[in-house]
């Protein structure tokens, strides 16, 4: 359906005549010393680093337009870097070129309170912005986990523990602002929270990986604080009966805003790490919001299904320093991860399947870890059917990186034959290309030629989502 893309290999030429330019442009805002060009290369994956050939900090939208025009001019390929927290090797320049680096702008433009609605920079990160809107009453309830910027965000389409109640980015993104492959700056949509006008150009660019345009401002929805927050947690005898529970909680409309599964390998490592006692067999983390009647008839009512499938005890509170000790230890869940082995890299990958399926993705899952020989604790957005495996690896033992390879091919299969998908939240980059026509088939060609008619020199982020 479409024609290859132009740019294929590294175009050294191009870069040589493009950097003196950018450097005479932005002057000491671009970089091009070894040591900061490797960090804004780095991916948290297997995959190697590469990285681009200069960074430009860029402070406004005229800066990206200004990084554009030029690279557009000499053939050199750009990639947009936020915080550096994807893990598909997003933020990888395959090909060299320029990175720009949105750290610098990180500002609130406008926030609507009236509207619940707020206009931000892309470098500004989730935390940040939570942080200035706590004195309004109001918060951004999406959370990946990482304290990512909303730029990267909308890139990959994150989501996180929340998104069983509040959706994902897709669902909490208005308008976007955002420069394309020519130069032109653009604004998606207008501040109106819904419209009929044209294609929804706003969801074509969330989850494009940088590949399509370059987001310069968002405009989010926004949340109130609820009243009253209640933190649970529910161990049970079996993942079985856990996705049972999480299940009859959602057939029931009980409105839970986050429920997490952490198996029994993953409660070791986060007892370990986060000095707690809790019982080290699958276990649901879960979190009510609404008001003080409201929060204790859902916990409530959770206990009651938890008791009916064998699980519990089932302790919930509402003092902030409980909540915020259970949830920081599901957010350290990485880091208590690393300790189960000494020496070793953790490498993090996610599917996501039905729900009604979930718990025989999550137990065939785990026997292929046995048969691997390989350890990798399970972690799981449950309510959406989204989980996590962090595979700890010798960087060293290539025997050992082969299982993992053979480890993720049947994962990502077995996923996708449950009628679900390779990433759920993490997006596909470098490390999930391969896997993406068994998934989408001929729409893979549909997402080729969008990518040719509106970057047809292939130089947004190139040897992303498709080669």
């Amino acid at each position: 359906m479409a024609a290859p893309l132009t740019r294929q290999s590294r175009n050294d030429s191009g870069i040589h005549l493009a950097v003196p330019i950018l450097k005479q442009r932005f002057g000491d805002r671009c970089e091009t010393g070894q040591a900061i060009r490797e960090q804004h290369g780095h991916t948290t994956t297997w995959i190697p680093t590469e990285a681009p050939d200069a960074v430009v900090f860029a402070e406004s939208a005229d800066d990206v337009t200004a990084v554009v025009d030029i690279c557009r001019e000499h053939g050199v390929p750009i990639v947009p870097f936020g915080v550096g927290t994807s893990l598909e090797g997003h933020v990888n320049a395959p090909l060299g070129g320029v990175c720009i680096d949105f750290s610098r702008m990180n500002r609130v433009l406008h926030v609507h309170d009236e509207d619940l609605t707020c206009t931000v920079e892309p470098g500004i990160t989730r935390k940040a912005l939570n942080a200035y809107l706590r004195d309004r009453g109001l918060f951004f309830p999406i959370d990946p986990g990482a304290d990512a910027t909303i730029g990267g965000m909308c890139a990959t389409r994150a989501s996180g523990t929340n998104a069983v109640r509040y959706g994902t980015m897709r669902d909490n993104v208005i308008s976007l602002e955002a420069v394309m492959a020519n130069g032109e700056k653009i604004t998606t949509a207008s501040r109106a929270k819904k419209s009929s006008a044209g294609y929804d150009i706003t969801r074509l660019l969330i989850g494009s990986e940088g590949t399509l345009g370059i987001i310069t401002a968002v405009t989010l929805k926004l949340s109130g604080i609820p009243e009253a927050i209640s933190a649970a947690v529910c161990p049970f005898p079996s993942v079985e009966a856990a996705c049972q529970a999480t299940i009859a909680t959602i057939q029931s409309g009980i409105p839970v805003a986050r429920i997490e599964l952490l198996d029994a390998l993953q409660m070791k490592a986060v007892n370990a790490h986060s000095k707690l006692d809790l019982a080290e067999t699958p276990t649901l983390f879960l979190e009510f919001h609404g008001s003080a009647a409201g929060v204790a008839a859902d916990s409530e009512a959770v206990a009651a299904i938890a008791e009916d499938l064998g699980g519990g005890p089932f302790h919930f509170s509402t003092r902030a320093e409980e909540r915020t000790r259970l949830w920081q230890a599901r957010h350290d869940a990485y880091f208590a991860a690393i300790g189960l082995r000494a020496g070793c890299t953790v490498f993090s990958t996610d599917v996501c399947v039905p729900i009604s399926r979930l718990a025989e993705c999550v137990e065939e899952t785990r026997a292929d870890l046995e048969v691997l020989d390989l350890i990798g604790p399970i972690v799981g957005h449950v309510g959406d059917g989204n989980f996590h495996v962090l595979i700890l690896m010798d960087p060293e033992d290539m025997a050992e990186r082969d299982r993992a390879s053979e480890f993720l091919e049947r994962l990502a299969k077995r996923a996708i034959d449950m009628d679900g998908t390779c990433t759920g939240e993490h997006g596909v980059g470098q490390g999930k290309m391969k896997y993406l026509r068994r998934e989408l088939g001929g729409t893979v060609d549909v997402m080729r030629a969008i990518k040719t008619a509106l970057d047809p020199d292939g130089l947004l982020n190139p040897g992303k989502i498709f080669q």
